[in-house]
């Protein structure tokens, strides 16, 4: 399987609750699909660069997960047709960066 990084933007008017329930639609979706989540962290409402619909905030979240390539596709439809996401990217990596970024919260969701 292959390693993948990806972060998703969503809306700034959710609570927190409601991205933790995002983004655990989104890990249900991961392993239904084959996936092994490596890491979600979560990096809170950050200011964006330039208004993406109508919103000059928005909260970060970074998924680190090995899976196969017919589960990237699913994964991001499913977050294409949630009106929370207002950007998304996934990228193929070699291995994942140890370092954090920024103040956040680290769950682990797999620990070998």
């Amino acid at each position: 399987m292959n390693k993948y990084e990806s972060v998703l933007i969503a809306r700034q008017d959710l609570g927190a609750s409601q991205v933790s329930s995002l983004v655990d639609g989104l890990k249900e979706v991961l392993s239904a699909q084959g996936a092994e989540i490596v890491r979600v962290d979560n990096w809170g409402l950050k200011n964006l660069a330039y208004r993406i619909k109508k919103n000059r905030k928005g909260h970060y979240v970074l998924f680190n997960f090995s899976a196969p390539a017919q589960a990237i596709s699913e994964f991001e439809r499913v977050m294409r047709v949630n009106e929370d996401i207002i950007r998304y990217m996934t990228v193929k990596v070699d291995e994942f960066s140890e370092a954090s970024t920024g103040d956040e919260s680290v769950d682990s969701a797999v620990e070998e």
